[in-house]
């Protein structure tokens, strides 16, 4: 691997990858935290309904409440209900988060229907202006909290917050409860994604080798327990045993052939999401290099060769050349994303070997080659 990519070639790599995200790489879409609702508010507070939920004549649902204490914020005067934005109708109490309040304004104002419980962890929860790590330090015990929409709660904080917070969080989390939740096939899948990654960054810090390879065993054998294509959060398994074993994992992970050009499509995404953090986030564990040659190995599979083409291209791993230049003729007859990828790749690398194959390409097809290279922002 070596060499240097142009300015233009840099742009447009940009542009044909997914930026990683600095949220936590493994939890999925999350929405806004309750805390983060609470903060940018005008106003938090407590309410009780007043009245039965209507429809509005743009078909929202909306319901009268009247506001008994401010969690936040000062409530309006008068004492007449204001009318909320609800998914549900709401009987009891609720919390409500009013925005555009002052000066006169109405505003608007949303609810969700709350118990003593949810209220009080509305109101303790950190400020969002609190450091992430220290924020993730109170939501860590509350991760499968009894009450659903706490633990929904705390796990949208693990995904917001920048992989390094999480990081840093490690000594909050319970080993035993994340090993039960791992392998526990009522959790939500996408969770037990997290939940991997969050066992393999304890372990990675667990002094006793005996209770750290009991950790790792329960990692693989979530990995190699059989399942359909499609299992949410498979890709946090993996990256929760590279964090755990570094090299050797990755090793074991090629060996069980998840880097194959026969490795189901799902499983293929799933290392590739793996293989990308790996190449961010742990450096320092997981050789690049090894990274690169992983990836390499999955632009022989149909399903994710153009992106596993990119991201040889954003790792300025030249010495895939031959392997790349292959996909054209492998897949780009049938996919334009991979003619896309190949052009991009051949036409970034400094070496001589891909300039070649790219004029191989062009005597061969020129206006495919042409129509790629311009749809990869490639000159």
């Amino acid at each position: 691997m070596g060499g240097s990519l142009a300015m233009g070639g840099s742009l447009a790599i940009v542009g044909l990858i997914s930026v990683l995200a600095t949220a936590c790489p493994f939890c999925g879409v999350v929405g806004r935290s309750l805390a983060e609702r609470r903060d940018t508010a005008t106003v938090t507070a407590v309410g009780e309904a007043a009245g039965p939920a209507m429809r509005d004549a743009d078909g929202l649902l909306g319901q009268p409440f009247t506001l008994r204490q401010s969690l936040r914020g000062t409530l309006p005067g008068g004492n007449a209900p204001v009318t909320a934005r609800v998914d549900g109708p709401v009987t009891g109490l609720a919390v409500l988060f009013g925005t555009g309040l002052g000066d006169g304004a109405a505003g608007r104002w949303e609810a969700i229907a709350a118990d003593e419980a949810l209220l009080a962890h509305v109101a303790a929860a950190p400020a969002i202006t609190v450091p992430a790590a220290r924020r993730l330090a109170w939501f860590a015990p509350r991760l499968e909290h009894p009450d659903r929409r706490i633990a929904e709660d705390a796990f949208t904080e693990f995904g917001l917050a920048p992989f390094n917070a999480v990081r840093e969080a490690t000594g909050r989390f319970d080993a035993g409860a994340l090993a039960s939740w791992v392998v526990d096939p009522g959790i939500d899948q996408r969770r037990r994604g997290f939940y991997g990654l969050a066992l393999g960054m304890v372990a990675a810090r667990e002094h006793d080798a005996a209770l750290r390879a009991r950790m790792t065993a329960i990692l693989r054998g979530a990995i190699e327990r059989p399942a359909t294509d499609v299992r949410a959060g498979f890709d946090g398994l993996l990256a929760g045993l590279l964090v755990a074993e570094g090299g050797p994992a990755l090793e074991w992970i090629v060996a069980r052939g998840l880097c194959g050009p026969e490795t189901r499509a799902g499983d293929a995404r799933h290392a590739l999401a793996a293989l990308r953090f790996a190449w961010e986030d742990l450096a320092e564990t997981v050789p690049r290099a090894a990274v690169a040659r992983a990836t390499g190995q999955l632009v022989d599979n149909p399903a994710v060769a153009a992106d596993a083409v990119i991201d040889l291209a954003r790792y300025r791993a030249w010495d895939e050349v031959d392997r790349v230049a292959a996909a054209w003729g492998r897949f780009g007859g049938d996919d334009p994303l991979v003619r896309r990828a190949v052009a991009g790749y051949l036409s970034a690398c400094p070496l001589p070997t891909a300039r070649a194959q790219l004029e191989r390409l062009r005597e061969a097809e020129p206006d495919r080659v042409r129509q790629a290279l311009e749809a990869s922002a490639f000159r």
